[in-house]
């Protein structure tokens, strides 16, 4: 699904990646975590074409084909999706309109039929139910006003609507209770279900607690330092990453 071959970006001109080698197959969940700083971010954000994120060398490989030079939009098209650690706010964008004309877009850009706005919002509806969203959610502007949770259960609801096939979500835990863990963990865990290849960043076992991953990697200093099974973040909740990539790398 996706392999990334000695991959180094820059960011105003300042080295960030600094030769990431990482080989994830369809239907796998990997779990990224590390420090702040180490590059996790943007990792994640050379994957879906972010353009502050500039190339130097390397390649990045999604099912077969070398992605580095197509636009975010059209990596989209091909089933690439990624959720924000912080969600932007729209004020005056309804929920409803943006997911509508996004799931549009790309079903036209797949060569997909449009699906008519009736079976849109069956699924849309039976979705946020899904996620325990008030049905009146769909009406407000897009993350405008919105809680720490509301908004992360937001991006899993765009995640289930426009149906990617790879998906990197970038800290999706951060600032949730434990409630609000368990319902964003049953809306991964649905994705999974339908075959959806899933990395997670996060700096915690508490997501990890309800979604298994196949391999778990610590980033440092721009690179994948170790690699490991999920007992791996057993091991960093008794210890600390300087100290993983010590014994382990």
């Amino acid at each position: 699904m996706l392999k990334i071959s000695n991959l180094h970006v820059a960011a105003n001109k300042t080295p960030i990646l600094k030769g990431v080698n990482l080989i994830v197959h369809q239907g796998e969940v990997h779990a990224l975590m590390g420090q702040n700083g180490s590059g996790k971010s943007s990792l994640a954000y050379s994957i879906v074409g972010h353009p502050f994120y500039k190339i130097t060398k390397g390649s990045i490989n999604y099912q077969n084909e070398n992605i580095i030079k197509l636009a975010p939009n059209e990596r989209a098209a091909k089933g690439l999706f990624m959720t924000f650690q912080n969600p932007p706010t729209l004020p005056g964008v309804k929920i409803t309109s943006y997911l509508r004309t996004a799931k549009n877009a790309l079903q036209k850009a797949r060569g997909e039929k449009v699906e008519t706005y009736s079976e849109f919002l069956r699924e849309l509806r039976s979705t946020m139910k899904f996620l325990e969203l008030p049905l009146k959610f769909a009406n407000r502007s897009l993350n405008d006003g919105f809680s720490g949770g509301e908004k992360k259960k937001l991006e899993i609801l765009q995640a289930i609507i426009l149906k990617p096939k790879l998906i990197i979500l970038d800290e999706i835990d951060s600032g949730l209770d434990i409630y609000a863990i368990k319902v964003v963990a049953k809306g991964i865990l649905k994705l999974q279900q339908k075959g959806v290849t899933i990395i997670i960043i996060t700096h915690y076992q508490r997501i990890l607690n309800f979604i298994s991953p196949n391999f778990v990697h610590i980033m440092k200093d721009g690179k994948i330092a170790v690699s490991g099974e999920k007992d791996l973040v057993s091991k960093l909740e008794l210890s600390s990453f300087k100290d993983i990539i010590k014994t382990h790398g």
